[in-house]
């Protein structure tokens, strides 16, 4: 087939939009389709669309139903779409009634979904390729990895270090870029004012994994998420998480998983990095439950999720025009 992947992330943003778009077109040529990533769907050829995000790529995804309505056509939910436009926005609302299949990233999302839309929806958990943990080094390393933005709380963890002894070796590494000037201002005043505390800014996808490797914990302190594809890199690696009791952590993570806080709660995350530092049961008792949470997140596990749902959008599509 010849499917259209739309992300409202431009070719040169490295957001988690755009490595999904990414990753998915390398799997649906595995699997033999022709792929093509767009920002827009303007009328190219298409056998099959998928739209990430219900209300940014509501103009696509109304277009390509009215131009094609007997084609397959994916709608792919973020956090945003679940947790924020969904109630209130009624053109992202009317995305989900075109959609052939609705796609979510995780168990939660789909819960999270009124009746009518529940039953066309599938839950596809993102992936990253396997890797080994690096030695640690004599530090006891936590990193953030994301773009600085509201919905991420991205400074949650910094904030966290005020709370910790003076005798903690944690260090703190940011990575991700500033996406306007107030982040990058409070970034900046944080990086010097807090030795533990290190804004690396956007670096490429190869460093990003190098420092996971390296890393005793990620952090991720999220207000709202459809489905930290982080999550998916650090389970990959054998790297433990403490994230923020929201939905989209709770469905990648499962609602059993010791490692959550609530949201805006620096002492508690503090208190649960203190934990890990100088409990190592503690800490491997939360690697061994994301270990088990990582079998769901392979990318043979993706490519199969992803090849169900597109025969299930195909076959839904010519059942409703017969």
């Amino acid at each position: 087939m010849r499917i259209v992947i739309v992300t409202p992330a431009g070719p040169r943003q490295r957001t988690g939009n755009r490595q999904t778009a990414l990753r998915w077109a390398r799997l649906l040529r595995q699997l033999g389709h022709q792929v093509w990533i767009a920002t827009r769907w303007e009328g190219q050829p298409a056998d099959l669309l998928i739209a990430l995000h219900a209300r940014r790529s509501r103009r696509s995804i109304h277009r390509f139903h009215f131009r094609h309505p007997t084609r397959p056509l994916v709608v792919v939910l973020t956090g945003t779409d679940l947790y924020r436009d969904l109630p209130h926005d009624a053109a992202a609302r009317r995305s989900l009634d075109m959609a052939s299949r609705v796609v979510v990233l995780q168990e939660e999302g789909r819960r999270a979904l009124s009746g009518r839309w529940r039953r066309k929806t599938s839950v596809v958990y993102q992936s990253a390729p396997a890797g080994q943990p690096l030695p640690p080094d004599r530090d006891f390393t936590v990193c953030v990895v994301g773009h600085l933005r509201e919905e991420k709380d991205p400074f949650r963890c910094a904030q966290a270090l005020c709370h910790l002894p003076p005798t903690s070796r944690i260090q703190v590494r940011h990575l991700g870029r500033a996406l306007d000037g107030a982040h990058e201002t409070q970034a900046r005043y944080l990086n010097a004012s807090l030795p533990r505390y290190h804004w690396l800014g956007e670096v490429d996808r190869r460093q990003v994994r190098a420092i996971m490797r390296q890393s005793r914990l990620l952090v991720v302190s999220s207000r709202m998420e459809g489905g930290a594809n982080v999550i998916a890199e650090a389970l990959a690696v054998g790297l433990p998480v403490l994230a923020s009791q929201v939905p989209g952590n709770v469905g990648m993570l499962g609602r059993d998983y010791a490692g959550y806080f609530p949201v805006g709660d620096e002492r508690t995350l503090a208190m649960l990095l203190g934990r890990a530092e100088s409990n190592p049961a503690f800490l491997a008792s939360l690697a061994a439950q994301c270990q088990r949470r990582a079998r769901r997140m392979t990318p043979a596990r993706e490519r199969r999720a992803l090849a169900r749902v597109i025969d299930s959008a195909r076959r839904r599509a010519q059942k409703r025009h017969r």
